[in-house]
């Protein structure tokens, strides 16, 4: 089955299962145990043990990024029991007036912290979720707010960890610098781009549709469900410096962790250094030395008291283990799809080597594929990896024009897959940091990725019939403004009606 189009089936079964069921963590492992048995044939005890051996491959290779979920909740926590999220939302409750103003807010914010996708999704939602809740605003459209300002904006910030994750994934003997590339395709990442002025006039317009407003409908009438983090006592005397500043060290030390382990005191230069950067060592780091720095900036100012502070740790964690199970299981699922299993790269790489692609169709059908492949397998760094080499061996380096445009639409693809995916780290890390029912983020958010996807499929296609990425860009900006007039009107109409 390796290879082969039955390595499909179990992204296909969890994705399926999970939004028909909306039980997350069953329905992942369903889909897990579908490729075991794929792989070992109809022998339980075989297929059990492969689970297991990858699923403590999968944990061992991202226990860091565990770990930054772990410290970051002790970090929530304590922010918390200071009583500095009060204070902040007592403030903000009197800066922030309207329902829109905290929208615009919640938005800016997301974009501010553009260093890694996972700090964003869980700080966006802690600060902004009692903002967000004064104003009525759903859960919902909160996480699709935290899940757009994520990867989106990642993917075209220089300085972050998924600059690093594409220079990554070229191949060791392209000759071609990766950070370089990186910042050639940033004009033409429709998907990112295309996202955030889809993000920001939905907002300025005030307006749903589809889905989204079905759901913000249904909830002005009745309660939202949600999922709740453990009730905690607010013990502390915090103020709103007690949230910001730990926030602006906590990117600080983020930065400082990605050029340190990028090897700026070896004498690295500062773009190497972030290009080589282990980036999920420098969360923990980043996360672990803001715990310290909280510890004393609490302690010295009494704050909260020590035993407090030590109370904090466990709260913290629990918080985040549904976001941990739910990821374990998705790594898990990946891993039984990865090369050494089911292989569904393969797989890709077979169906997209064995057909003539025409030149002109390459940035569109290389845009589908790897939006199919993210949304699958839940990773955009994944599919960087299975498809890069790919265009480089189908371009080639030489034809650094088409080489741009082509990897800017397997980004693009990629990070519109992640986007919507039920199995990915984001969109998980999202509803966890708005505090969100999962099925309920990702079922609202569909309609609003395929959209924008809509308009980079023909931003695309013009880029490849042109060679020229820059049309592309234009023809894409022209689709979506088609796009958001005729949404526009459509909700006008309904309002008059």
């Amino acid at each position: 089955m390796s290879g082969t189009i039955f390595s499909l089936i179990p992204p296909i079964v969890a994705i399926a299962l999970a939004l028909i069921t909306k039980e997350v963590y069953l329905s992942l492992l369903i889909g897990i145990m579908s490729g075991a048995f794929l792989f070992t044939g109809p022998n339980p005890l075989h297929a059990v043990e492969t689970m297991i051996a990858i699923m403590g491959e999968k944990i061992g290779g991202n226990v860091n990024i565990l770990l930054f979920l772990a410290f970051l909740g002790i970090v929530v926590a304590l922010i918390t029991k200071s009583g500095a999220s009060k204070a902040y939302g007592e403030w903000a409750s009197h800066a922030i007036r309207t329902k829109k103003g905290a929208l615009f807010a919640t938005m800016f914010l997301g974009m501010l912290i553009f260093v890694d996708d996972y700090f964003n999704c869980l700080t966006v939602g802690t600060v902004m979720r009692p903002v967000t809740d004064k104003h009525k605003i759903t859960r919902a459209k909160l996480a699709y707010i935290i899940d757009a300002t994520a990867a989106p904006i990642c993917i075209i910030a220089p300085i972050s960890s998924w600059a690093a994750a594409v220079g990554s994934s070229l191949p060791e003997d392209s000759g071609v610098d990766g950070f370089s590339l990186f910042l050639h395709t940033i004009p033409f990442n429709l998907y990112a781009l295309l996202t955030i002025c889809f993000m920001l006039f939905l907002v300025a317009g005030d307006f749903d549709f589809a889905a989204m407003k079905r759901y913000e409908e249904q909830k002005k009438t009745g309660k939202e469900t949600t999922v709740e983090a453990e009730a905690m006592e607010i013990s502390g005397n915090g103020k709103v410096i007690d949230l910001i500043l730990p926030i602006l060290v906590l990117i600080a030390f983020c930065v400082s962790g990605m050029l340190y382990t990028g090897g700026i005191l070896d004498g690295v230069g500062l773009v190497e250094a972030f290009a080589n950067c282990d980036s999920a060592l420098s969360l923990v780091l980043g996360s672990f030395f803001t715990l310290v720095f909280i510890f004393a900036f609490y302690m010295i100012r009494r704050v909260i008291r020590f035993n407090e502070f030590c109370e904090s740790f466990t709260i913290g964690v629990k918080a985040m283990i549904p976001a941990i199970m739910i990821l374990c299981l998705a790594w898990t699922l990946s891993g039984i799809c990865s090369a050494d299993y089911l292989n569904i790269g393969g797989y890709v790489k077979e169906v997209v080597g064995g057909n003539a692609l025409v030149g002109s169709l390459m940035p569109a059908l290389m845009f589908v594929i790897a939006a199919g492949l993210a949304f699958s397998t839940g990773t955009s760094w994944g599919t960087f990896g299975i498809l890069l080499p790919i265009a480089f061996a189908v371009v080639g380096a030489e034809n650094m024009n088409s080489l741009t445009i082509v990897t800017a639409s397997i980004l693009a693809g990629a990070v519109c897959g992640d986007h919507v995916s039920p199995i990915s780290d984001t969109t998980i890390l999202a509803s966890a940091g708005a505090q969100c029912h999962h099925i309920n983020h990702v079922s609202t958010q569909i309609p609003y990725v395929l959209c924008v996807a809509a308009c980079c499929f023909l931003g695309y296609l013009a880029a490849g019939i042109t060679a020229n990425g820059w049309v592309g860009t234009g023809v894409g900006f022209a689709a979506l403004i088609v796009v958001l007039v005729i949404l526009d009107r459509k909700n006008k109409g309904t309002k008059e009606a």
